[in-house]
């Protein structure tokens, strides 16, 4: 339920997009043929017209998202031994590694050889400029491989970032240990944990993200005949208003619910502690196993042998080691869970904001449930009955009044998860950015934030709603 860090309170979660150029249009896509084979290339810098971002910014948008995951974006770019994959679901892969590089794993202090090669994508000009940014990744790491996301921004005034380290990242630990880098600055801006903010914005002389560029870096063991294959990757910046109260959106009026598996978090108190021991700290990895479960993918049997046999729902204990971040200690990164609901067939994740209500009906009325962050004391969600600084839970429906209907894995066992929370109260907890906690300090809220997965070749209607909230 809560964060293990209170930098959990500095901003929210979110997320969900398709790969491959089945997605005609829209931000996120690039024209482009397919064909087949790999190959290599290289592109030229992108950016938001000055007009498309004056009218964005008239219109009130704080949120800008941008993903890279055709074959014609892979191609794009400056590529140092990568190539772009063709097929059904294009990616980049090592063609010819760069060179070598040895790697220390701070939390095991095993140094290790790797061969590796780097994609740098075009220079995205955001049409917001942002006080944050939050990266997501979607990738196949096999056994003798991992990768490193990077990101540098550049701020209103022309100056640049340094390139930051927004993961370290491989589906499995055998390698080496899936982590954040924390603390990184440049005295403007710093990492926090899976988030780049600039440093107290409302003081900070109106410092913006304007523009902005990954770097990912493929690692494999030498000589190995397979590396990593990435999916998808980008990033959501956002500048969404210091607010108490956000302002209430209409109902749509039609009540509509998905069938989500339900698992509670709390039967999980107290396992593996090399994990951060389950209940509260788990919310999460629960609340992603539900949605990928929904979705119709699950661990297999083999995956879950390590499991203590006397432990029910072994795939929520799977999920909390394949998120768990090794330098937040904890399984509440954001792109990590969403990283390992790509790792499942055929499911695409990303993390973004949302701006009401309204968006999370039209994705749920087309299919796609959502995983919100909020925080609230115990008064203020009734029902609920627990007050929080940092948690997640799955929003499956709606119903007619427009209250909405969540897997709160918050619940004593899993037939108490599903629960009905009051419209506008459920409202202001996730999209306020600031609030009062129970001792009457001001503390942060999410603003928005929520985990989307979703197919990575998702139908039309789910194409036409994730364009809708823009995230497409």
């Amino acid at each position: 339920m809560t964060a293990p860090t209170p930098r959990r309170a500095l901003l929210a979660l979110a997320l969900a997009a398709a790969t491959a150029a089945t997605v005609p249009g829209g931000s996120a896509s690039a024209a482009g043929t397919h064909g087949g084979g790999a190959q290599s290339g290289s592109g030229a810098a992108e950016g938001a017209p000055a007009e498309a971002v004056a009218a964005e910014a008239a219109a009130g948008v704080t949120v800008d998202n941008r993903f890279w995951y055709s074959y014609a974006h892979w191609r794009a770019g400056t590529h140092r031994g990568t190539a772009a994959l063709a097929g059904d679901r294009p990616g980049l892969v090592i063609e010819a590694p760069a060179g070598r590089t040895e790697y220390t794993d701070p939390h095991t202090g095993r140094k290790g050889t790797w061969e590796y090669a780097a994609w740098t994508s075009p220079v995205h000009g955001s049409a917001v400029p942002g006080t944050e940014a939050i990266a997501s990744w979607n990738a196949h790491t096999p056994p003798g491989t991992w990768i490193q996301v990077e990101l540098r921004a550049a701020y209103g005034s022309g100056a640049t970032t340094p390139w930051y380290v927004l993961g370290r990242w491989a589906s499995g630990d055998g390698d080496i240990r899936r982590t954040s880098v924390d603390g990184q600055t440049d005295g403007t801006s710093t990492v926090w944990t899976d988030t780049l903010a600039v440093d107290a914005p409302a003081r900070a002389n109106g410092v913006r993200i304007t523009h902005w560029q990954l770097r990912l870096t493929l690692h494999r063991k030498p000589g190995a005949a397979q590396g990593p294959t990435v999916w998808l990757a980008g990033a959501m910046v956002s500048d969404v208003p210091d607010r108490y109260t956000v302002p209430a959106s209409a109902p749509s009026g039609t009540a509509h619910e998905l069938k989500v598996p339900r698992y509670s978090q709390e039967i999980h108190t107290g396992q593996y502690p090399q994990y951060d021991a389950g209940g509260e700290a788990w919310c999460s990895p629960t609340s992603s196993q539900m949605i990928i479960e929904y979705w119709g993918r699950k661990p297999a049997a083999e995956d879950l042998a390590w499991v203590d046999s006397r432990y029910a729902d072994p795939q929520v204990c799977h999920a909390a080691r394949y998120t768990y971040d090794s330098a937040y200690k904890g399984c509440g990164n954001w792109p990590f869970n969403a990283a390992y609901a790509a790792t499942y067939s055929g499911l695409a994740g990303v993390v973004t904001r949302l701006r009401s209500l309204a968006d999370l009906e039209i994705l749920v009325r087309a299919g796609i449930p959502a995983i919100t962050s909020q925080s609230f004391r115990t008064e203020e969600l009734t029902g609920a009955g627990y007050g929080t600084a940092g948690h997640l839970m799955a929003v499956i429906g709606f119903t007619a009044a427009g209250d909405v209907i969540a897997n709160d894995p918050n619940s004593r066992d899993n037939t108490a998860v599903r629960r009905v929370y009051k419209r506008r109260e459920w409202e202001n907890v996730w999209l306020r950015t600031k609030r009062h906690d129970s001792t009457g300090k001001v503390a942060s809220g999410s603003g928005g934030i929520c985990y989307l997965y979703a197919p990575a070749r998702p139908s039309l209607a789910q194409i036409a709603a994730l364009r809708a909230v823009g995230v497409l």
